[in-house]
């Protein structure tokens, strides 16, 4: 037979061990060149910069006329 506790555990304790799992809220920032929020040290999802250079190539949707 394996080990097994000796005592039950109380709901507080384990509520107590169980405290810092909670979900956070993310941590964003604005982009200087667009002002959207993103990820800190992320390149910028909307306009592709960081640290004010482009490192991602941005194509825009073309309308399509019909």
């Amino acid at each position: 037979m394996g080990p097994l506790p000796k005592r039950k555990l109380s709901k507080g304790r384990s509520a107590r061990r169980r405290s810092h799992l909670a979900l956070k809220p993310q941590a964003t920032v604005s982009c200087p060149q667009c002002h959207s929020p993103k990820l800190p040290h992320h390149a910028c999802p909307v306009c592709g910069t960081y640290n004010g250079r482009e490192v991602i190539k941005m194509e825009t949707k073309k309308k399509e006329a019909a």
